[in-house]
């Protein structure tokens, strides 16, 4: 009896070793997720650096089980179609589309590797999948549509008088195009009138905001990448005329925007490379639903409303998560 339980004992411990052998060799299997963005900008950056951040919590580290590889478009939709031809020829594990255009691209290269977008305002007007809640084939991923109402409450306690809103966007980019209708419904209840500035290139922005400069009463920035690209130079527009310009997400409060209430996209990134993580455990892209990216901060930039002739009530610096001076 003894010698039977020593040897089922045995058994049992030969197999939690092989187990445990078999598992470590998974883990140490190199896997290869590939990242495509449509520009370099603060947002979209930190969204890359939270998948990056995700991915070696999860036990992938780049240069060892992981090789992690990046791209931008630099602003260029015919240079993201053609990251996207590439990508989908090397065939890697996942790939992970940063902003609207770069998804796009990426869904129409491949209906066979995992596709996990990020940073996309409205994947099913953008056309990057039919159902958020079933996605279907290869592809989902996390939209951060922007909070729009509680932003717009901001400027108007920010700026009590203002009547009319200049809004700069790219009327290429389908995401902009949905935040600006959004905005537009969302007007009239807040007794404020919207004027458009379009601008289809970066290089565009500069005119597009001078142009609002005289007619409006702030500037709000959308979650655009072609605008956002540009931010310095709508920034510049808004300190020379004493124009408070707001933005659509935190990363660009730093850079120099009065405020915003926005996601932490680098928080984004992390839930998006969740995301990625499960597909390389083996969930099927298109049975994971898209989800909202969670939370919103107030960040306040002080040294910028004061540079455009704002005054920041105590309030509203006492309840922001960072004030910048």
């Amino acid at each position: 009896m003894r010698l039977r339980a020593t040897m089922i004992g045995s058994g049992l411990a030969l197999a939690l070793l092989a187990g445990t052998a078999a598992f470590a060799q998974q883990a140490q299997q190199k896997v290869t997720v590939a990242v495509t963005a449509i520009v370099e900008h603060p947002a979209l950056d930190a969204a890359r650096d939270g998948v990056k951040k995700a991915l070696e919590e999860a036990g992938y580290k780049d240069g060892a089980n992981l090789t992690f590889r990046y791209e931008s478009a630099q602003g260029s939709p015919a240079t993201a179609a053609q990251i996207a031809q590439k990508f989908a020829g090397e065939s890697p594990n996942v790939i992970v589309a940063i902003a609207t255009p770069s998804a796009q691209a990426m869904v129409t290269a491949t209906q066979t590797i995992p596709v996990v977008f990020t940073a996309v305002t409205d994947p099913v007007a953008a056309q990057i999948v039919k159902d958020r809640k079933a996605p279907g084939g290869n592809v989902t991923g996390i939209s951060d549509f922007s909070p729009l109402e509680a932003q717009f409450d901001l400027i108007k306690e920010l700026v009590p008088t203002a009547k009319k809103i200049g809004v700069v966007f790219n009327p290429g980019e389908a995401n902009s195009v949905a935040l600006l209708n959004a905005v537009k419904a969302l007007a009239p209840a807040r007794s404020l009138q919207i004027v458009e500035a379009s601008a289809g290139r970066t290089a565009d922005v500069s005119a597009a905001a001078q142009s609002l400069v005289g007619k409006v009463d702030a500037i709000y920035l959308p979650t655009d990448n072609t605008i956002i690209s540009a931010l310095g130079t709508v920034l510049a527009v808004g300190v020379d005329n004493k124009l408070p310009v707001f933005t659509g997400d935190t990363e660009s409060v730093q850079k120099g925007s009065v405020a915003s209430i926005g996601f932490d996209y680098f928080q984004v990134g992390v839930e998006t490379g969740a995301v990625v993580v499960r597909v390389l455990k083996g969930e099927k892209p298109g049975a994971i639903p898209v989800a909202n990216a969670s939370g919103s901060n107030l960040v306040i930039n002080a040294k910028a409303a004061a540079a455009m002739g704002v005054t920041v009530p105590p309030a509203v610096l006492a309840r922001a998560k960072q004030v910048i001076n």
